[in-house]
């Protein structure tokens, strides 16, 4: 049973792989060139696993502690798992202990697969979520932890490589841009975040920049909702 399933799972992940080794690589360069050993991405990429929210900590980590902020800055930056989890209940059901490690191992690739690929009928689909989320973890932690290891040996300037992750966003929102018809979300994202660095400073803008896009959010459902019900309303 776990055989197949394995088996049915990793070529699925297969093209994750090449993207987690690179990123995961770029972050472990990053944090020997902040002056952590290797083992902070080794761990920081096994306990925490939140891509985005790993490059964001090794800045927290060296600077002045302030847990409060840690808490509320990882929570909006990962909201979006809150949806995620919503979405894959009924498909965790009766998935035994393997449930607990779905849900802590659930990133945006291994959600994507799992909540699109239907596993052949003779492969259990506990299982196959579950190697499906292992194997991109295996890979974001190989990558984290050879990017540090080789930053031992191999020395070159690092000035610039924590843009690595401001780059991946970048071109992540030029994709969207260009796929989407409906620019307003994304013109929502910028405007909020410019308001609030011009207001708050770079070092503050992102915890008030996150939630006034929420709420900018919540009130645009709730004006297409309103305008929905005085169409059906009037026809």
């Amino acid at each position: 049973m776990k055989k197949k399933a394995f088996k049915a799972a990793f070529p699925y992940t297969l093209p994750i792989c090449v993207g987690f080794l690179f990123l995961g690589m770029s972050y472990g360069f990053m944090m020997r060139s902040k002056g952590f050993s290797f083992v902070y991405p080794l761990c920081m990429s096994f306990f925490i696993y939140a891509g985005s929210m790993e490059f964001v900590t090794a800045n927290l980590l060296l600077s002045a502690f302030n847990p409060v902020y840690a808490f509320f800055l990882t929570l909006m930056v990962n909201a979006r798992h809150l949806f995620y989890g919503i979405s894959m209940l009924e498909k965790y059901k009766n998935t035994g202990w393997k449930k607990f490690y779905l849900i802590f191992g659930m990133c945006d690739e291994s959600f994507t697969v799992n909540c699109t690929v239907d596993p052949p009928e003779d492969v259990d689909r506990g299982w196959f979520m579950f190697f499906v989320n292992a194997l991109n973890q295996f890979y974001w932690v190989a990558g984290a932890t050879s990017g540090a290891l080789l930053g031992y040996v191999i020395h070159f300037n690092t000035k610039g490589i924590d843009f690595v992750m401001t780059a991946l966003f970048v071109v992540m929102f030029i994709n969207q841009w260009e796929e989407a018809e409906d620019h307003k979300p994304a013109l929502v994202g910028v405007i909020c975040s410019v308001i609030c660095l011009m207001l708050f400073g770079s070092d503050n803008f992102i915890l008030p920049a996150m939630a006034s896009i929420i709420l900018c959010f919540l009130g645009m459902k709730k004006y297409e909702e309103k305008r929905k019900k005085e169409c059906i309303q009037e026809g």
